[in-house]
């Protein structure tokens, strides 16, 4: 990519909504960085939790995937 910005009559311009699309998936992308950084900082700080208080990740994966099969329409 050129570090060159693009001349004003060739700039293309976004649709409101598009732009306001735009704008959202990077408050969410930065939202959720901001919450991986709190939990490494977190990490960082006081450690890794005892395993003992901690989920399985296979009883997290196997709720998520009840959670998106019931999202799921049925078919027939």
């Amino acid at each position: 990519m050129s570090e060159q910005p693009a001349p004003a009559d060739t700039a293309r311009q976004l649709e409101p909504a598009v732009a306001d699309a735009v704008r959202a998936y990077a408050a969410k992308t930065r939202a959720d960085a901001d919450r991986l950084a709190a939990v490494l900082e977190d990490i960082a700080t006081n450690g890794l939790p005892d395993p003992e208080q901690c989920t399985p990740w296979e009883e997290l994966r196997e709720a998520y995937l009840t959670r998106l099969a019931s999202q799921r329409p049925d078919v027939a």
